[in-house]
Order: structure tokens, then sequence, then C-alpha cells
């Protein structure tokens, strides 16, 4: 039984749209990002960018995007079409703030027609009649859009603009590039019948040729019992006459008083006059490129873009009568090389692009600048794994939700390509930094330096030994000041705070200071003559421990500091740390060294009313720390403890007779964690805990919710929230002290270093502490495609590239990897092998491909220590018992690393096996290799040593014996592998090594398989120590074309029935846009089998387990019930958050 859950979703944008979605004057821009629709408005900060305001999954792939006014409708209406064949219209609902479904169509595809070979096309014409669907060869699905007849035909003003039922249409034209509705004369009060021109190619005559033809419509006389008629005859149709360029990839239609159309192409752009259609006037360009989208700015001005990422401007001049005059290009400048253009508004353009981030651009004369940048890490074509580990104890907490774990990337092609680390975490927004503090911050304190000040605008930070103060002006400067309130500045500050009456207070370790807010001076001090070594205050009440021995309770309120109690313990429970709350009046919250208790102390009297062992049983671990805090609205407050093993603890404090109820504790590192409030402006606390990995505690979806913060080494912290920096927090980390904005809750944080060449294999050395990445680089010049390609060592840390090694000419880089190998004295160093290919293969008796052995020298270059020339293209390496796997195009190559001087390396050939086709990927597993191929799925491969003498050998055991057009494999537990394949299907095989007889040891079975609907590049294992109780155990990272990023996991034998069955409830009270049904969403399919009526089998898609939570509680209620296990609400809420935390 197997979960995948999404950690990163699709970024990468292939279609985009502009509408009046959201309101009837908005301007609203919908992305298609695979499976999911975002719709973003004007930011009103700053209307030159945008703002995202909805984000929903549909169920299928988005291929099509159009809109449409229907007559009673305010706003536009979106369509949709997706790669399952489902087309259907969008509202949006303003009172819910949700997706309506208009009209929806399920599954109108021709079954016996071939699916478009370039691309699905929608188009509604000009007078807004018919609506035009190419998604079939020689098909073209006409959608009658109702409008204002006469007579019986007229139809009802509800109806004008509803989209009526699809009619398919049959044409000669195959292989169709591009597709128009031309804008056509009225013949006299009657309007002329739609024209579409088709720009195909003719295979058979090797030539692109362009044809127009008539749409002719013939309503129904009875529309309720059958459909209108629809033909686009051979009568009536029109060849273009003259020369259109084999390159013409593109038709635009020219509006009213110029009509016509002009063909883009390669070298060329050419007018085509509406009246006879033939090629009227040819442009040639200046160089010769490929394009990829283009977009109308007005009726003169359009903007081409094309794949090397330049951006033009296509000027169409007209005449004094407003018609075709001529046409001119010029090169506005570079961007992501785009897949789509949208124009906003005042020379804004929205460039999305698939290989590289999306982009706001502002265009001027012949130069253009980019205003805003949407994140992409598209396509993702190799990733690898840094500092993965577990650090849960009580709930499944996956390494990378809590920061822990960072996927590194390979993304983007040719000039986009970059290295991305992807990692979980609360962000982190810088706003300045105040400086290095040269020496180590044990701790920040924000003050208000006057009575009447509102907000924070003095900082003390205290050092081990003294303490210095910096103030900030109205307008953000800040000043370091050699004295302030008479403060002891020699000595380190454990406390120091703003009194309500606008007095300030000061803890040493010497004592209590409290400064005058007229005289500045200090007005009265308290000194115990034992060093004050912990202090808590809130409000006018200060608690300090007394080296540990005694507590004091210290009233302020009096101009006088008045001892409110004070408490001496004896040798065996000494004080360990201390804590005050606003929420536990008039008590105080005490750790101890022995027994790891925590009580609750009257801070009348300091004796306990209630204690508590915190440590589990089988642990000493001290509290070290103590916070009391208000993360969830309606509910207790929580005591958070930290222990000195790393270990949060925390307890809902439902009266200061039962403050320690609802246990519960988790991992947050080896070391304790240290605690800071931060107030949030609804009345409710942030917790910020600083430990070696800091974390930001919050509340959410009634949960308490632990996420990394980006600040990897911050020390100390605290709230400082000033007229200039609202709401920000002041951070020591490594020295420097610097003012922040902390996000509200996790996200998803991506960083880039940019390559500028396509990252195609990325390698980790944790031992070299760097990457090897294998990149291709792409120029042109003169109209010529070169290509090089490298092998990059780059730094771990500073994402920083260190040398780089330059392959022969016309040689790819096909794979890479690291190994530990023999140095040739005996013992192993850490090794980069790379795999290569060459392009030309005129000649194929000479060498084909490479495999490079590179060491890294101690300053951190690369060195080539040995080759081996191949006879084929190595796609995949691996490594199975010390020697080096190599899966060539047609074989699986086994070498041995050894040497014939102790300098002198070489590989030698020691087995192979022959697969059906071509390896595509390869897991090898002790001795076990996994071979995925181009065809025919998944075989297992043993490696055998030979025996005396006898050579060693490569022996299948096993396979799976289906067609599968295999693109990655992962080993995820034992006999158990997780396969994907071209057409987006995951499946997990499992190998019966104690079948009944050889049939069933030989045969791979099927135990899960689901379409995911994104084609997958990469799969890598993760070894993550299940916890108990765990309902989904983590085994591996998924990657994809689309950019996204997958967590799969194994579900616990114990949960299976529990989350098929709430699948299966939530698939069934759940409705996507469109109502198009999970099972045809998820149920695997290729060109073999469909198992769309079924369902995902055996497969369980976290994204729609993890939307319980955003159920209505009606809604939640009908789906737990009758689920077994005997969970409640409540129950189910809990398991769902921890799955959700997993990632």
């Amino acid at each position: 039984m197997a979960y995948l859950a999404p950690i990163h979703r699709p970024s990468s944008v292939r279609h985009a749209l502009k509408l009046s979605f959201l309101a009837p004057d908005a301007d609203n821009l919908v992305l298609a990002k695979a499976n999911r629709l975002e719709i973003y408005s004007p930011n009103p900060a700053d209307p030159t960018q945008l703002l995202l305001q909805h984000t929903k999954t549909i169920y299928g792939k988005a291929t099509l995007l159009h809109k449409l006014r229907p007559a009673k409708s305010p706003t536009d209406h979106l369509f949709v079409g997706t790669d399952r064949y489902h087309y259907f219209t969008l509202s949006w609902d303003a009172a819910t703030n949700q997706l309506v479904t208009e009209k929806s169509y399920h599954d109108i595809a021709d079954k016996s027609a071939r699916d478009s070979q370039t691309g699905d096309r929608v188009h509604i014409d000009p007078t807004a009649r018919f609506l035009t669907l190419e998604c079939h060869e020689g098909v073209v699905n006409v959608l009658p859009i109702a409008h204002a007849g006469k007579g019986k035909r007229k139809a009802a003003d509800n109806e004008i603009g509803e989209l009526g039922d699809p009619i398919p249409v049959r044409v000669p034209e195959m292989f169709v590039k591009s597709s128009c509705f031309l804008q056509k004369r009225d013949a006299g009060a009657k309007q002329a019948p739609p024209e579409l021109a088709l720009l195909w190619e003719d295979t058979n005559q090797s030539r692109v040729r362009l044809k127009v033809r008539r749409l002719d419509y013939t309503p129904s006389l009875q529309p309720q019992k059958e459909p209108g008629s629809v033909e686009m005859p051979d009568e009536g149709s029109r060849e273009v006459s003259g020369e259109i360029e084999l390159g013409a990839t593109h038709l635009i239609p020219l509006p009213a008083s110029m009509y016509g159309m002009l063909v883009v192409g390669e070298t060329r752009i050419s007018y085509v006059e509406e009246w006879e259609y033939g090629v009227k006037n040819t442009v040639a360009l200046e160089e010769a490129t490929v394009w990829v989208a283009w977009c109308a700015v007005d009726d003169q001005r359009y903007v081409l873009a094309d794949d090397y990422g330049k951006l033009y401007l296509l000027f169409v001049q007209q005449n004094g009568e407003g018609e075709y005059a001529g046409h001119q290009i010029d090169v506005l400048g570079e961007t992501s090389r785009a897949s789509t253009l949208v124009y906003l508004d005042g020379g804004r353009i929205f460039v999305g692009s698939h290989q590289g981030d999306s982009q706001i651009i502002q265009i001027s004369e012949k130069s253009l600048e980019v205003v805003q940048t949407f994140a992409n890490i598209a396509p993702i074509l190799d990733f690898t794994v840094m500092d993965m580990g577990n650090r849960s104890s009580d709930a499944p907490v996956n390494e990378f939700s809590s920061g822990q774990a960072r996927i590194v990337t390979g993304s983007g092609a040719f000039k986009d390509g970059s290295l991305r680390s992807v990692r979980s975490g609360v962000g982190l927004e810088d706003l300045g930094s105040i400086g290095e503090m040269g020496a180590l911050v044990s701790g920040i304190f924000s003050l208000r330096s006057h009575a009447s000040a509102e907000l924070d605008d003095t900082l003390v930070v205290s050092f081990v030994g003294h303490s210095r103060v910096f103030t900030f002006s109205a307008d953000g400067e800040v000043e370091e000041v050699e004295a302030f309130r008479a403060f002891t500045l020699d000595e380190s500050t454990l406390y120091a705070s703003s009194l309500p009456d606008g007095r300030v207070v000061q803890v040493t370790g010497s004592g209590v200071f409290l400064s005058d807010v007229d005289s500045g001076m200090v007005t009265e001090s308290w000194s115990p003559g034992i060093t004050i070594t912990a202090v808590s205050g809130e409000g006018v009440t200060v608690l300090v421990s007394l080296g540990g021995a005694a507590l004091a309770a210290l009233d302020l309120s009096a101009s006088s500091i008045r001892v409110q109690a004070q408490r001496e313990f004896d040798a065996s429970e000494q004080v360990s740390c201390i804590a005050l709350s606003h929420s536990t009046p008039g008590a105080c919250v005490v750790g101890f060294w022995k027994d790891s208790k925590v009580s609750f102390l009257d801070l009348q009297t300091l004796q306990p009313i209630a204690t508590e062992t915190v440590a589990d049983d089988d642990s000493l671990a001290v509290p070290r720390s103590l916070i009391v805090a208000n993360l969830l609205p309606g509910q207790p407050a929580t005591l958070f403890v930290g222990l000195a093993d790393g270990n949060v603890v925390t307890y809902s404090i439902e009266s200061l007779q039962r403050p320690f109820t609802a246990r519960k504790s988790i991992i947050l590192g080896t070391q304790q964690a240290n605690f800071a409030l931060l107030p949030r402006a609804d009345g409710l606390q942030n917790v910020f805990a600083t430990c070696e990995h800091p974390s930001l505690i919050y509340g959410s979806d009634g949960r308490i919710v632990y996420s990394a913060v980006t600040a990897e080494d911050a020390s100390c912290i605290c709230s400082f929230d000033s007229a200039v920096y609202p709401n920000a927090i002041a951070l020591a980390a490594e020295g420097e002290l610097k003012l922040a904005m902390v996000d509200e809750g996790r996200t998803t944080h991506v960083q880039t270093l940019p390559v500028n060449e396509t990252v195609r294999r990325i390698a980790y050395s944790a031992e070299l502490k760097a990457f090897g990445l294998g990149t291709i680089k792409r120029t042109l010049k003169a109209g010529e495609e070169q290509i090089v390609s490298h092998f990059k060592l780059v730094d771990e840390v500073a994402f920083q590239e260190l040398h780089s090694f330059q392959l022969n000419e016309d040689e790819l880089i096909e794979c890479c990897m690291r190994c530990p190998l023999d140095d040739g004295s005996g013992g192993l160093a850490e090794r980069f092998v790379v795999g290569t290919a060459f392009l030309d293969d005129a000649d194929s008796s000479s060498t084909r491909g490479r495999l490079l052995v590179f060491e890294v020298t101690p300053s951190r270059q690369l060195k080539l220590i040995t080759e081996h020339a191949l006879k084929g293209a190595c796609r995949c390496l691996g490594v199975v018992q010390g020697k080096i796997v190599a899966a060539l195009i047609k074989t699986v190559v086994v070498y041995s690393f050894e040497y014939e001087t102790p300098s002198t390396p070489f590989l030698v050939k020691r087995a192979a096996y022959r697969t059906a086709t071509a390896p595509i990927d390869i897991s090898i597993t002790d001795k076990t290799i996994a071979v995925t191929d181009l065809m025919k799925s998944l075989s297992l491969v043993e490696y055998r040593p030979g025996r005396s003498g006898m050579p060693d050998t490569l022996v299948e055991v096993a396979r799976h014996f289906e067609t599968l057009w295999g693109t990655a494999v992962a080993h995820v537990a034992e006999n158990t592998y997780l396969e994907s394949d071209a057409e987006g299907n995951l499946l997990v095989l499992q190998h019966d090594i104690n079948g009944f007889n050889d049939e069933d040891r030989r045969r791979l079975r099927v135990t899960s398989e689901m379409l995911l609907g994104e084609m997958v590049n990469r799969i890598r294992r993760i070894d993550v120590v299940p916890t108990p109780g765990a309902t989904v155990i983590p085994r591996a990272f998924i990657a994809t074309v689309e950019g996204s990023i997958y967590l799969f996991g194994l579900i616990a034998p114990g949960k299976q029935d529990l989350l098929i069955r709430l699948q299966g409830k939530m698939a069934e009270l759940v409705k996507s846009p469109g109502h198009v049904s999970f099972a045809r969403f998820r149920g695997f399919r290729n060109q073999v089998r469909d198992a769309g009526e079924e369902g995902p089998s055996r497969f369980v898609d976290g994204e729609l387990i993890e939307g319980f939570l955003e159920l209505d509680e009606s809604v939640q209620e009908s789906v737990v019930a009758g689920l077994p296990g005997g969970l409640d609400l409540e129950g189910v809420r809990g398991m769902v958050e921890g799955l959700r935390r997993m990632h």
C-alpha cells in the first residue's frame, strides 16, 4: 500500500490567460500549472505586480484555457480543457470565494482518432458564435455559442453566450502546426460564415501548406433531441498561394481594417491578403530563429518569443485607410524561454515559462525590464537529497518538513538552467543588518525609551561580560549609545524590559535595577548577595533564580522593589529554569535538575501547586528552558519544556490545578531549545525555538505546528515592534545582529544558483562537501547551434562553482555519481564517475562514449585520473559490491577499478547483461540491480562473482512482463520497487522470492498503481527510521518534468484499510472543478490499458486525504461516519494532521 503527497507543487507555466474573473472590472491572470489553476490580481500596494488570490487543484492536466462572457454573467467564465479530454467552464462565486462549475463535458474523445501531434488548440471565432477544439488529428470539434438569433432559432436571454454540445467535423489536414479564425467583412446585413485557417505539414510532399476552410453551421430544428450540423466543405475552401517556408510555425490573424494574416517562419514573416489568399509581402529576418509564442499588444503591435529566450516586437504598418501597408520586427531583449505570452496592460507582459522562471516584464522602446519573477524549478532533470535524518519522537515528522532535509535539483534548460535548493520552513525576510557584534551574543531585549512611546525603539544586546545599547530614530537610523538610563553596561544583561509606567528594569548577575522616566537615573536597586543565574518577567513582576538554590519573586509596581516571596531549596532540589506568563496569573513555572521535574508554584508563597516529571521513563534529560504561550484561539495556554537532550515537551494548561494535561513531545535537535515569544496581531503568540536547527512553533488548523526557520545559525531573538519596522524581530546569528520579518507559516523555500547551462545530472558528496554537476551549454552563432558539455564542481554551502572540466567536441554528459574507490594504497577515496555519449554516430565502430573518473584535489580542483572508451552511450551509473555498474545503450556492464601502478588506475570489464531495448535507469541494492527499460518495464539482475577462476556474471532473476515505457526506478523496501513510466503512471512492484514455483519467483507483480499525470524524471530513496505508531513511512522523493516534488511512503499495515476507505469517502463527497471523478483522474492509464473506471489501485493520494482539514465540520463528520478503526472526528483530524506534518 502506497501513499503520495506533494512537497513542492508544479511550477511550470504552459498556459495563461487574462480575463475579468473575480469581479466585473477586475484584471485577473489565470495560470495553468499541470493540474493546478492559479488566479492572480494586481497587488494593491504595487499595481505593477501580481498577487495570488486563489489556487485550486483540477482533476487532470490543463491543456487549454479560454474565456467566455455569457449574457447573464457580469464576469468572464473560464473554459478549461484537460489531457483526459474533459472540458468545462468555471465561474467565480464571490460570496463563497470558490470556483463554480457552469458546464461540463465528460470525455468527448474520439477513440478512433490519434491525439494531436502538435498540441491542443482552442479558438473562438470573431463573431463569438463558435468555439473550436483541436485535440485529435483530422478532427475539429465545434461547440456552438448561443447568440441572439431570429424567430424560432432565437436564444433565450439567459442562454446567450452559453456553449452548446460539441459537434465533431473531420478535415483532411494532418499535423496542423497552427490555426486561427480570420476576421471577415460582413456581406451586407448578413454575417459572413467564419473561416478557419490551418497551417499544416504535408508529409507526402515534404512541404508546409496553408488552407482556409469555411465553417457552415445548420441549427437543429429539435435542439432538445439532436444537435445541429457543422461542415467544413472543400467547396468554398481556399488553398493559400505563394511560397510558405518549411519552418513556418505560427499564424497571426490581423484585426478588422487590415484583415488577412501573418505567417511567422524561422527565416521570414509573410503577409497573406484576404481576397485571393496569396502571400503578398515577405520580410526576411536578420537571423533565423525558432518561434515559440506570441501575443497581441494592440491592433498593430505584437510581441513574439523565440526558443533562445529573446523577445521581439512586430509592428504592422497601416496606410491612410487603415489597411495593411507592411511590417517590421525589432529585438526587445532577453527573458526566460517563453511557453506562453499574455499582454497585461501599460506595456507589461507576462512571460510564462516551462524552462525558467516566469516573469512580468515592462517593455519600452527596444528594451525591457523585469518587474516581477515567479520561481519555477521545472523541469527537474535530476536531484539529490542532503542532510537526511530523523528527528521525530511521538509523531511521524519527516526531516523535510522540519527543514533538516534539503533537496537540491538540477532545473531548467540551457540559459535558464540552474541549481535549486528546495527546503521546507518558515522564511525570514531580512530588513537590514545592524552590524557585526564581534563576540557571541547571549541575549537581546527590546525597550521603549520614553513613557509616551507606544512602540519599541531601543535594543539591549547582551554578551558574556558586557552589554551594548542601540537606539532607533523615527526614520529608522540606528545609533549605538554609550549610556542608557544608567544601565550597567559592564555586565551581561540577563533581562531588560519597559514597565507599564515607563520605567525600565535591568537585571544582571549582581542585581535588579529600576531606572526613572524623567531623570534616567537608577531610582531603586536590589542586590541579593548571590549571583542571579536566571530571570523571567511579566508586567511588574520579576522572578529571579539565585544561583539555582533559591527563588525570589519581586514586585515592581511601587516606587521601590518589594520582595513578594522568597524560598530557598535544599541541595537535592536545585532550580534549572523558570518562567512567568500572563496566562498563569498568580503562578510561576519552575524546572528542577533532579528527577526532571517541573512545578507550578504560587507566586505569593513559592510553594508547589502541581508537579510533573516531564522526561520519559528511560530518559534523565533535565528541563533547561520553559515558556507559556497562547498559540490556539479559544484553547488553553500551552507550556513548552525544552529538555537538555533536544526534546521539547508540551502540556495544555487547563487550570492551575490541572496544568499538565495532553502531554506531547517532539525532538527539535540534539541540544536544548531556548524559547522566545513573538506576539501576533490577533492577540495570540508564536514561539521561536533556537537550537542547532531553529524552529517556529505556531498554531494552524487547531494544531500546533513545528516548522524550521531559514535562519540556521540564529542564537537568540526578541520581538521588535517599531514604527519603521512593525512586527519585526531582532536576530543574532554568527555574531551579526539584524532585523527581519517572520513569515506567517511554513512554505517551501527555493535558493537558486544560476548555472546558465542545462544541469542534466547531479551528484552530491557529503565527504567532499561539494556537488558534481553534468551540464550542457547551447549557444547560437551565425544561425548555427553549438553544444558544449561540462562537468562542474560546486561548493555545497556557498553554491559557488569551484572548477569546471570541458568534455570533447560533440560529447555530452549522460550521467554522473560519487562513490568510494580504491586510492592505489589499499584505502578508499571519494571519486566522481562520469558517463558520456558522442553526438556523431556516423561510424558505428568508433568510440560512442566514455567513462571518466575524477578525483578532487586538496585545492578543490577536478583531476581526471582515468578514462575508458565505450562502444555505446553510458546512460546511468551505479555501484555493486565495490564495482562500477554502467548502463550502456543496449547492455548493463560491471567494471572493476584496478591499478597497473599506484598512480595508474584503469577499468576492467567483469560482466555484462543485454537488456530488452535500452536501459533508462538503475537502482542497486546489495547484489541486485533493478533495470528499468525503455519499453519493457523492470527487470532484476543479480551480480554473481566468479568462483574457481570462472568469470563474473549478471543473471536475470525476475521481470515485470508488461509493456511499459520506464523513466525511473528506486528500491523502496525489501523486494519492493517503485517505477514510473513516460505516460505519468507510478507502479509499486514486488518480487516474491518465496513464490510457490520458479514462474512466481521470476514474475514481478504490481501491488499498487496510480496515474500521477506528470512524467517522473528521477526517484531517490530515503531512509527514515519509522516511529512507533506511524501511519506512513517515508521511502522516496519523486521529481517531475512539471517542477513537482512528491514524498512517497508505504502505509503501515494496520492503517491501510482506514486510509483506502477515507480516500473513497473523500472522493465521493469532495467535488472537483468540472465534476471530473477522482477515479478517472488517478486511475492507471497507458496505451494498452485504461483503469479510469476503477481508479487508483492500493494507492492513496495524500493531497486528497490532507484536504480533509479544509472541509466544513459537517462534511468532515460525514466522511468519518462508518470508518473502521473506531476513530472519531478528532482522531481522524489528528491522524491527517500528522500526515501533513510529515512533509
